[in-house]
């Protein structure tokens, strides 16, 4: 089963950290928000496999949008 990191804010995406196929350990950057002129890094909560970068850059995101979809390491 799939997981997806969401946004927490309103911003705007200044940039992807991470592309599909990459694998990412948990806390590791995905993307790069922007808000109120401060940089909000979004980490992974799971380790595994980028399957999927929803977001590009310049893009403006809500609270709850998705951002990254990651397949979870098999443990």
């Amino acid at each position: 089963m799939s997981h997806t990191v969401v946004a927490e804010l309103v911003a705007a995406v200044l940039r992807v950290e991470v592309a599909v196929g990459q694998r990412v350990a948990a806390e590791d950057p995905v993307v790069l928000l922007e808000s109120m002129k401060m940089e909000i890094p979004v980490l992974a909560e799971v380790a595994g496999t980028v399957a999927e970068v929803v977001v590009e850059v310049g893009d403006v995101v809500n609270d709850g949008d998705p951002l990254v979809v990651i397949e979870p390491a098999k443990t």
